[in-house]
């Protein structure tokens, strides 16, 4: 199969953030490991150009003349008459992660326009079919199965976290240290800074445990009393529902010990307590951190369960095969 794949180059379109490590080694390369001839077209110098990307896009994909134009929607960038004249001509799919906060502002607008639609929240297909979008595929976020495994040479740290400065990161973060919890940070808009995805993945097996903390709205007490801007946030983003994201995946495949806040459904992927260990809040996950620091044993079944879960059945690979065999 001919695939046209169109996303970004760089992070968020940003050459500075490095490249889309995720749409280049998980999506694209995945493809390609399937077998299938990938030809991309990369929107990034065209985020504040919107005016010519429609021609743009329609004579390249005229030019291509792929079997699949599988989509990676950022934003606004493609126009309704676009994507309907790509439909017309060829089978169309995107990719929505964020339905669970996303799909009644941004993806209800889009979906329809599209031959199929892939949602990582099987809460909103009802919502797909109410519109009239009828062939919604239920996918998931994955790890990078184009990357290598590091080789384990021994724990750096006892808990580390890998993800983006957000305040509510902060203020949990600093909770467990006033709990004599040590806790390193990875990520932009941290002192220790950005990881590379090889760097990233040496941390994962490096760490006794691996911290996924969201950055969904938290309602809690005392974080929304720690900090000025908290409340008028809270009333800013739309991000009020807890949701299933690569790290779940990347964590173990790369075979660290996670402890992930709950997010609906991750029960439908990891055995909880046998597979992947949840909290629900900062006081439970110093409580959690405490005890699987202390009982290596356990720690260490857990983690090599997941890490053999996530190996066998979570890398992107595993989503893309199945997404495209349920493509008529």
């Amino acid at each position: 199969m001919k695939i046209l794949y169109v996303d970004l180059q760089y992070d968020y379109g940003i050459k500075a953030r490095g490249k889309n490590i995720i749409g280049l080694d998980g999506f694209k390369n995945s493809f390609e490991e399937l077998g299938h001839e990938v030809v991309m077209f990369c929107y990034d110098e065209f985020l504040d150009k919107t005016n010519i990307i429609h021609d743009k896009l329609i004579n390249f994909a005229d030019e291509v003349k792929p079997d699949l134009i599988f989509f990676s929607l950022y934003q606004d960038q493609f126009e309704i008459k676009t994507l309907d004249y790509l439909k017309s001509k060829y089978k169309t799919i995107n990719w929505f992660g964020d339905d669970q906060w996303r799909f009644d502002d941004f993806t209800y607008k889009y979906a329809t326009h599209f031959t199929y639609c892939i949602t990582t929240d099987k809460y909103s297909i009802p919502k797909y079919k109410a519109i009239g979008q009828n062939n919604v595929i239920y996918s998931q976020w994955a790890a990078i199965n184009t990357h290598k495994i590091a080789k384990f040479d021994g724990y750096k740290y006892d808990v580390t976290f890998v993800g983006g400065f957000h305040p509510y990161r902060k203020w949990f973060i600093e909770t467990l240290q006033k709990k004599g919890i040590k806790v390193e940070a990875f990520g932009n808009g941290w002192s220790n800074g950005p990881l590379s995805a090889e760097e990233m993945n040496q941390l994962f097996i490096s760490s006794k445990i691996n911290l996924n903390i969201g950055n969904s709205n938290s309602f809690d007490v005392r974080y929304l009393l720690s900090y000025w801007k908290a409340i008028p946030l809270l009333f800013r983003s739309k991000k009020n529902a807890r949701q299933i994201k690569a790290r779940n995946f990347e964590i173990p495949y790369f075979n660290g010990f996670q402890l992930s806040d709950y997010a609906p459904s991750i029960e439908n992927y990891f055995d909880i307590g046998n597979e992947l260990v949840c909290y629900s809040d900062v006081d439970e996950a110093a409580l959690l951190i405490k005890y699987y620091l202390e009982n290596d044993i356990e720690r260490e079944e857990i983690k090599q369960e997941s890490h053999e879960k996530a190996v066998q059945e979570h890398g992107y690979i595993n989503r893309l095969r199945d997404i495209l065999g349920q493509i008529v």
